[in-house]
């Protein structure tokens, strides 16, 4: 018996719909947990600027580090699942490999860094390289992803610039002030 007409449109549309789906771009970096991050990394920067010795300053940023790593896991994931988004979907794959490779990169300069104890570049490294992460990742993202990426490369190339001690200031600006106006643009523009 021969599918009726409006079965196979059905067909059609449900596999064009997927098709774009998977070509699509990640939609569920979450604006709040942008803000959120931003928020901490304000603490973190206060913190840090008080610490008293390198170890102590790269401590409180290494803490921060894995707390925005848990926040942005975490408010991706609710965002993920109350607008019921694919989180193994094509972009979203797209989205973590143009990611994490960048990030493995700011490991490695890190420890490189610190074993030399020329902790003095670290901010400047670390907003070039997140930044670059989040520029390449942003190609699968909402618009404005590439465009905060591109504000923290820029912000790195002037932190480079800056004479010695500036360090906390920049990261205050960036890792929170940029995360805290990014994530806000997101929120509204983008749904939480």
């Amino acid at each position: 018996m021969p599918l009726p007409i409006h079965a196979k449109a059905e067909d059609n549309l449900r596999f064009i719909r997927e098709t774009m789906e998977r070509a699509g771009s990640f939609t569920a970096v979450s604006g709040w947990g942008q803000v959120a991050i931003g928020a901490s990394a304000l603490l973190a920067s206060w913190l840090a600027a008080r610490a008293g010795t390198a170890d102590r300053w790269l401590a409180v940023w290494l803490g921060e580090s894995a707390l925005a790593t848990g926040i942005a896991m975490a408010t991706t994931g609710w965002k993920v699942r109350d607008a019921r988004l694919p989180l193994v979907s094509g972009p979203a794959r797209k989205f973590a490999l143009s990611f994490v490779p960048t990030m493995i990169a700011g490991a490695v300069l890190t420890a490189v860094l610190v074993v030399r104890g020329d902790y003095a570049l670290l901010p400047a490294v670390w907003m070039l390289l997140y930044g670059a992460a989040v520029v390449s990742a942003g190609t699968f993202s909402v618009p404005v992803v590439p465009v905060m990426g591109a504000c923290f490369m820029g912000a790195g190339a002037v932190t480079l610039a800056l004479p010695a001690g500036h360090g906390d200031l920049m990261m205050a600006l960036t890792f929170g002030g940029l995360h805290l106006l990014f994530g806000g643009a997101i929120a509204r523009r983008y749904g939480g």
